[in-house]
């Protein structure tokens, strides 16, 4: 129960329900959890009717009917990227290059929409946390990104207000991999950096969902600046109460996500291509994958049943991840050292056998290395993707994938840990 006395937290967020997709996950889960244990946040978001939005899944609403939401206008330059491109969908994890009019684009975003092509919404968001400041309490302010333009929010606000701003980083920000693809000019590059610079050095602390490499390019930015890591963690009341779909009778791959020519997926099909020929294979994809990318798979793996969902909510893709006997996933090329996915954790507490492929000695290795059955592999290492994958099928339906203390790493512990580690200690 809220009372005048439950202590205020205001949240700035591009990404809520409706939208889908893993980048709204992170507040969601943590804005739940929160008001379940005593604290009362507060919401700015954007309206999801101007919102550019890459999916949308309306049955996470369901998990924060409770939480106050503040949505406002913005201004939406993405959509334009849409008539421009040709593209029905935002580009996500990838940028198109292959036209004139799409490099075009590209050029666009990376040169003129610094940090990002949702800047648009600043003003608007910054009016919202005024008003909020006006009207209550409020001790502090976390802001979360990307789009790493929902910064530019706590800065501005911090330069007139004491409270404690809070950035979180979920992803890089200046060295995110795509931004290669954008060809920026020198001039962009110093802008962006610039104002990753500000939001470093004026926020009381930094977010991150992973440490090691991240912290220490954010850390040359910010010496003195403090830096806490909150993976995402898994919903542990969900993993627990939903049954697994119907389970095929071919030894069963599932993956779930994006999937694109940044992922690092060749040396698994390479892998199939040879192990089809011997055995009773199904690989299950949900998530956004391009039509083109799944008829190319379907060309390569003519005897490997592969069984596309599209975009599944949330409790469907469980049930999904649940009928595998092998998980498998793919980690960015050039973000296989700043990344541990909530997709790997949620991976994790199923239960089932997790393949990926990435770093061997990153963040993500190090903790799927703590599970009976989870490795990462080099997207070169056919060999031992090889001897892994056929591991899993002789021991199907006996093999299972157990991590210790996997509790510490719920979606509530998590939230207790933010708590105790950030907003209680100022």
């Amino acid at each position: 129960m809220t009372t005048a006395t439950t202590p205020k937290i205001l949240l700035l967020t591009y990404y809520w329900p409706p939208s889908g997709g893993s980048g709204v996950q992170r507040w969601m889960y943590f804005a739940k959890h929160l008001k379940a244990l005593g604290w009362e946040p507060i919401v700015i978001t954007v309206a999801p009717n101007v919102a550019a939005y890459p999916v949308l899944d309306s049955s996470l609403a369901l998990e924060v009917e409770n939480i106050t939401v503040i949505r406002t206008a913005s201004r939406e330059p993405l959509r334009w990227y849409q008539r421009w491109s040709g593209s029905s969908v935002l580009p996500q994890g990838a940028v198109p290059r292959k036209n004139l009019l799409q490099k075009l684009a590209a050029f666009v975003r990376g040169n003129f929409f610094l940090p990002d092509a949702r800047k648009g919404w600043v003003p608007f968001a910054i009016r919202a946390v005024e008003q909020q400041l006006a009207q209550h309490s409020i001790g502090h302010l976390i802001t979360t990104g990307p789009p790493h333009s929902t910064h530019m929010v706590g800065l501005a606000i911090k330069k007139k207000h004491s409270l404690q701003w809070w950035a979180d980083f979920r992803d890089p920000w200046s060295t995110i991999f795509y931004n290669s693809d954008f060809y920026r000019l020198p001039y962009a590059q110093k802008k962006d950096a610039r104002l990753e610079r500000e939001v470093l050095q004026n926020a009381n602390g930094i977010l991150t969902t992973v440490a090691g490499n991240l912290h220490r390019q954010l850390a040359d930015k910010a010496p003195q600046q403090r830096f806490v890591t909150l993976p995402n963690g898994f919903d542990a009341d969900l993993i627990a109460a939903t049954k697994a779909a119907p389970i095929p009778k071919a030894f069963h791959i599932v993956y779930t996500g994006l999937l694109t020519e940044n992922h690092p997926y060749e040396a698994l099909v390479a892998v199939l291509q040879d192990l089809q020929h011997q055995h009773n294979i199904q690989w299950t994809l949900a998530g956004q994958i391009a039509p083109e990318r799944i008829a190319a798979l379907q060309k390569t793996l003519p005897k490997v049943e592969l069984v596309y969902l599209d975009y599944l909510p949330h409790k469907e893709a469980v049930a999904v991840l649940k009928s595998a006997q092998l998980l498998v996933n793919f980690i960015f090329k050039g973000a296989e050292q700043d990344m541990l996915s909530g997709k790997i954790l949620e991976y994790m507490a199923t239960g089932v056998p997790v393949l990926s492929l990435g770093a061997p000695q990153s963040a993500a290795a190090t903790f799927l290395a703590q599970g009976t059955a989870a490795k990462m592999f080099a997207a070169e290492d056919k060999k031992g993707i090889r001897a892994f994958v056929v591991h899993c099928i002789t021991q199907k339906g006996s093999l299972k994938n157990t991590v210790p203390q996997l509790a510490q790493l719920s979606r509530k512990a998590i939230a207790q840990r933010l708590i105790d580690e950030v907003l209680a200690s100022g």
